[in-house]
């Protein structure tokens, strides 16, 4: 069973420019694996994600940082592939790339290409394979032929320092497919996928990376948590995620009990950022930690 993971949305907010690297170093601090921020261009107070990506790497020594995630349509998947693996040279490998194929009123209103729903799946899956075959050492030159992307043969490099791992974030039974056959993990969120549709659709991801002769359980299942830690709120478990450390506890713990998720990104939106997020590290993630080694010792 793979270690668990955790980490802390960022909210890449420019007038909160100062919040973002103290959640960072918060979670650097108290020894958690994950710093992701979202991808909304279209939002004018906020930052442009892998520039503040960048940032946050430059201002921490442990955790990964992940644009959760990237709209690949509004990033040239050869780009995208360069821009990571020189991150993770310039951080000895904490980078995970997560992708998607992007809101189409979001693509539209930034410049990007008018797509369907299946040209969007469609495109997110020749970018993967671009993004695959330039981080690809046995490669001096890469060519590809796509409808969407082509390469007329380019040279790759720089090389990640070692695998850099490739997440979607998907719901649609297509891309869930898409994500079972071609990614190394899945990233939905609470807000849009609650946990009784995740019930619903996970086999899809099975499903794809069974037909492409992968086991299911080779991916890593990174859930998006939106919601607050508060004993005073009253409780909830669905789109949002409200109550105590307990209530907390509980529901990740059955989240990766039940659902199969291995890792989970914790989105404040309720109460003080750097308050909850201190109250997740330090009080949610040890008693969840102490639940997977007694699991482990069979305790």
């Amino acid at each position: 069973m793979p270690k668990l993971l955790f980490g802390l949305n960022v909210d890449p907010r420019a007038d909160r420019a100062a919040t973002a690297f103290q959640l960072a170093s918060l979670a650097d601090e108290y020894g958690l694996d994950l710093v992701s921020v979202m991808d909304h261009p279209e939002q004018p107070r906020f930052l442009e994600t892998w520039t503040l990506l960048v940032a946050l790497a430059m201002r921490t020594e442990r955790v990964a940082v992940l644009p959760n995630v990237a709209s690949v349509p509004l990033r040239p998947p050869a780009m995208l592939a360069k821009a990571a693996s020189s991150l993770a040279i310039l951080t000895g490998g904490r980078v995970i790339l997560g992708v998607g194929a992007g809101d189409p009123r979001v693509v539209r209103t930034y410049g990007g290409p008018e797509l369907s729903p299946r040209e969007s799946v469609d495109a997110l899956e020749e970018a993967v394979q671009v993004i695959r075959s330039l981080w690809d050492t046995g490669h001096r030159t890469v060519g590809f032929e796509g409808r969407h992307y082509r390469l007329p043969g380019t040279r790759p490099g720089p090389h990640p320092p070692s695998p850099i791992p490739l997440w979607i974030g998907s719901f649609g039974p297509r891309l869930l497919r898409l994500t079972g056959r071609l990614a190394d993990g899945w990233a939905p969120t609470n807000r849009y996928a609650d946990p009784a549709q995740i019930a619903r659709v996970r086999h899809h991801v099975d499903h794809g990376a069974t037909q492409a002769g992968r086991d299911p359980q080779s991916l890593r299942r990174n859930y998006n948590v939106m919601g607050a830690i508060d004993p005073t709120a009253a409780l909830q478990d669905g789109e949002l995620l409200v109550g105590g450390v307990d209530h907390w506890v509980d529901a990740l713990w059955r989240y990766h009990r039940e659902l199969g998720f291995d890792a989970f990104v914790f989105w404040p939106v309720q109460g003080d950022e750097l308050t909850q997020s201190r109250r997740f590290a330090t009080e949610v993630v040890p008693r969840i930690h102490e639940l997977a080694s007694s699991e482990a010792a069979g305790g």
